[in-house]
Order: C-alpha cells, then sequence, then structure tokens
C-alpha cells in the first residue's frame, strides 16, 4: 500500500511567479498604513495648486525685476543726459552745432557740398571754356514792368 500512495502524489505546477509578484503579495496593508496613504493624498491635492502658484508668481517676479533694471538703466542715462543739459557749455556748444549760432563778434563759415567732385579716367578737362557775357539791361525799369504786369493782370477765376 505504501507503494501506491507514493504514486498518487499530486502534480505541482511549473512556478510562472515572478518576482515582482512575490515581491506584492508580501506586502501587509494595516489600516494605519491605508490613513497614512490617504494622507499624503490629500496634501498632495491640497498643496499643489498653491505650489503652482508660488512658481508662476516667482517667475513672474523675476521677469519683472529684469524689467526694473532695464528701465533702470535707461532712467540713468535720461538723468546724466539732463545733467548734460544743465551745463550751459553743452547747450552752447549744441546751439552752435545743430542751429548754427554764433555769439557776438563770432564769424560763421557755412560750406555747402564741401565733397570732391569724382574724376573719372584722371584728370577732369573741362567742356567748355567759359565767356563771360554782358548785357545791357536796364533792372530797375524791367522790374517795374513786371510788377506792374502782375499787377494788372485780369483777377484769376476762383
Amino acid at each position: 500500500m505504501a507503494g501506491k500512495q507514493a504514486e498518487r502524489r499530486p502534480v505541482a505546477l511549473p512556478e510562472t511567479e515572478t518576482a515582482a509578484a512575490r515581491w506584492l503579495r508580501g506586502l501587509r496593508l494595516s489600516g494605519f498604513s491605508l490613513v497614512m496613504m490617504g494622507l499624503l493624498i490629500m496634501a498632495v491635492v491640497v498643496l499643489a495648486p498653491g505650489i503652482r502658484t508660488y512658481a508662476d508668481q516667482r517667475q513672474q517676479i523675476e521677469s519683472l525685476t529684469i524689467a526694473v533694471e532695464d528701465q533702470q538703466g535707461t532712467v540713468d542715462e535720461l538723468k546724466s543726459e539732463r545733467e548734460r543739459w544743465n551745463d550751459r557749455t553743452y547747450v552752447t556748444t549744441q546751439a552752435r552745432d545743430r542751429l548754427s549760432y554764433v555769439l557776438p563778434g563770432d564769424v560763421s563759415f557755412l560750406v555747402i557740398n564741401d565733397l570732391a567732385l569724382p574724376v573719372a579716367g584722371g584728370t577732369a578737362e573741362p567742356a567748355a571754356t567759359p565767356t563771360l557775357q554782358t548785357t545791357n539791361v536796364d533792372w530797375l525799369s524791367s522790374m517795374f514792368a513786371s510788377v506792374m504786369t502782375a499787377g494788372l493782370a485780369p483777377e484769376a477765376a476762383k
């Protein structure tokens, strides 16, 4: 009889369980663990919007700080320019350069078109020799005739 029982052994299934499945089966959750996980999830849900708002506000503060620094540089430049304009010598120099003002007793020279003409092919020869012509016109009678013609002209239709 002993031989027959040995023949009737239950057949064992091959073990197909992975290490991860064994680890998960080994976890034992207690009531305290469930309460703590619930509190942790609640904390994440409650604090996440506040943390996001904080990060957004920090980014805005950073960008505004950079803008203030840029504007402070502009303000400093404008203050230095205002100080220059408070200097009488600077104002006089600017009036002379920009507006061509001169002080009493000074002589002013205005050079128009002071650039040399480009010369093509070496030396420039004049196209024609200039000759002076004289005219015998009485400018006073010519001007009087012009004024009288303009004054006696018929009125233009409006």
